[in-house]
C-alpha cells in the first residue's frame, strides 16, 4: 500500500491567465502564458492524452489507463511531460505509475478565455 495521497477532487477557484478574447486585445505576457497552452494542445496526441486525463472517472488517470493513443511508451511519456511543463496536468507517483490530472482552474479558463464577453441587456 502506498502512503501517498491522492490528489484533492475539488478544484480551488484559479484566477484565468487572461480577459475573454473579445474583451481587449491580449498584453504581450498574456499572449506569451497563453501561446504556450495553445501549442502544447496544438498536437492531436497531446490533445487525445489530456481530454484522457480530464475525462477520466474521480478527475485523474494513471499512465496505465491512457497510454493506449497510438504511439509508443516513451513517445506518450514525452507529450505528458510538454503538457506538464505547459502547466496544463500535475503528476504524481504511486509505486510503479504516475497518476496525471488537470491543474485546478484549467478548464475553467480555457472556457472563460474563449468565451464572448457578457452582453449587457
Amino acid at each position: 500500500m502506498s502512503n501517498a495521497e491522492p490528489l484533492p477532487l475539488l478544484e480551488p477557484e484559479v484566477a484565468p491567465c487572461c480577459p475573454p478574447l473579445t474583451e481587449r486585445p491580449l498584453s504581450s505576457e498574456e499572449a506569451e502564458r497563453t501561446a504556450v497552452m495553445f501549442k502544447a494542445l496544438g498536437d492531436p496526441v497531446r490533445l487525445r492524452l489530456f481530454s484522457a486525463v480530464a475525462s477520466h472517472e474521480g478527475g485523474e488517470a494513471c499512465v496505465c489507463d491512457i497510454s493506449d493513443v497510438g504511439v509508443s511508451q516513451p513517445t506518450v511519456s514525452h507529450h505528458l511531460k510538454k503538457l506538464k511543463e505547459a502547466g496544463l496536468l500535475s503528476s504524481e507517483r504511486r509505486g510503479t505509475w504516475v497518476y496525471y490530472r488537470v491543474e485546478p482552474g484549467v478548464l475553467a479558463a480555457m472556457g472563460q478565455l474563449l468565451s464572448p464577453t457578457a452582453v449587457d441587456a
